[in-house]
Order: C-alpha cells, then sequence, then structure tokens
C-alpha cells in the first residue's frame, strides 16, 4: 500500500512541482551548467542505485558524506536550496522509479563504511531509503551513524499512514534541516 501511495503522491508533486523544478533547473544551469547531481547510494538490501539532487555544491567537490564538506563548497543557491530542501525534489523521479520511498532511512553512500556496518544490525536494508523520515524532521544526520540507525530503525518497526503523512507534512512545513556541513 505504501509504495503506491509513493507512487501517486510522488507523481502529483512531481507534476505541481515541474514549474519550480525548470526553474531551479534553469537557473543552475546558466550559472554552473550543471543543475543535476548524480550519486551512487545503498538502497534496499544494499543494491546500489543512483540518487538525483539539484547541485548544490562546486561542481569538482569530492563526493562524500555531506557533513565531511567544507561549508565553502556549497554555492549561494545552493544554500537556499538546502534549507528550503529544494533540491531534494528530483528525488521525486528516484520515488517513482521505486529506487526509494517518500518515508524511510536516508540513503547513505557506498563509502560510509561504519553506518553501513551498523544500519545492518538494526536491518536499515529491509526497507526502502527514503527523502524523509523521523530523523530528518528532528536534525538528526549520517555524522552520528549510531542515533541515526536507531531512530531510523523505530520509524521503520512504527511506521503507519498516520506517521506516514505525518513526517512529509513535518518536512513541507520546514521541520528539521539538511545535513550539517563543515563549517
Amino acid at each position: 500500500m505504501i509504495r503506491t501511495l509513493d507512487f501517486l503522491l510522488a507523481s502529483l508533486a512531481f507534476l505541481i512541482f515541474s514549474p519550480i523544478l525548470v526553474l531551479i533547473f534553469l537557473i543552475i544551469y546558466f550559472e554552473n551548467k550543471s543543475p543535476l547531481f548524480f550519486q551512487k547510494r545503498v538502497g534496499k538490501n544494499m543494491n546500489q542505485f543512483t540518487l538525483i539532487k539539484f547541485r548544490t555544491m562546486s561542481k569538482g567537490t569530492k563526493s562524500c558524506a555531506t557533513h565531511l564538506v567544507d561549508n565553502s563548497k556549497i554555492t549561494k543557491l545552493g544554500k537556499l536550496l538546502r534549507k528550503t530542501k529544494l533540491d531534494e525534489l528530483p528525488q521525486l523521479l528516484n520515488v517513482i522509479k521505486g529506487d526509494m520511498s517518500l518515508v524511510g532511512p536516508r540513503p547513505c553512500l557506498p563509502s560510509q563504511f561504519e553506518l553501513i556496518d551498523i544500519r545492518k544490525t538494526y536491518n536499515i536494508y529491509d526497507y526502502l531509503p527514503g527523502i524523509t523520515g523521523l530523523a530528518q524532521i528532528n536534525g538528526i544526520d549520517m555524522s552520528n551513524p549510531i542515533l541515526l540507525s536507531q531512530i531510523d530503525s523505530k520509524m521503520m518497526k512504527n511506521l503507519n499512514l498516520n506517521k506516514y503523512f505525518y513526517y512529509l507534512i513535518s518536512t513541507f512545513l520546514g521541520r528539521g534541516f539538511g545535513d550539517r556541513v563543515m563549517k
């Protein structure tokens, strides 16, 4: 049922937000000719998939966990996109495709070995990764892998339709924030 809901809501959101998607795409394109960012992530059953986001960092920035990136690498527009979470909108395509859910644990990089190992013990890879969830609305990011895994496990074990919509609405209303970056 959640997969059907994901598909319908993501498709509807993609249509509704398509003018904003096109506008952001064009602004970033004229700024640096590379508006989209593609990155391998670890998904359900530890299968890798390609995550799609709007580029918020300078081209050529090393691909690593966001909390390990120097703040100076984030563009001015990127700071706004991250703060408003608009950089996440292209992930609606990942949801439509079935790589992700709207609600679930944020997918990590294949190079985040510590987080991957901890997530295995909490069975996080039994679930589709998501755009948002309990950790995101509470400001918990990948810089604390144990706490993140515990919160993600708790969320997925207790996920129901009410909580699914609560996480989505909380995110839409601006609760939480994007991943931290180094100062």
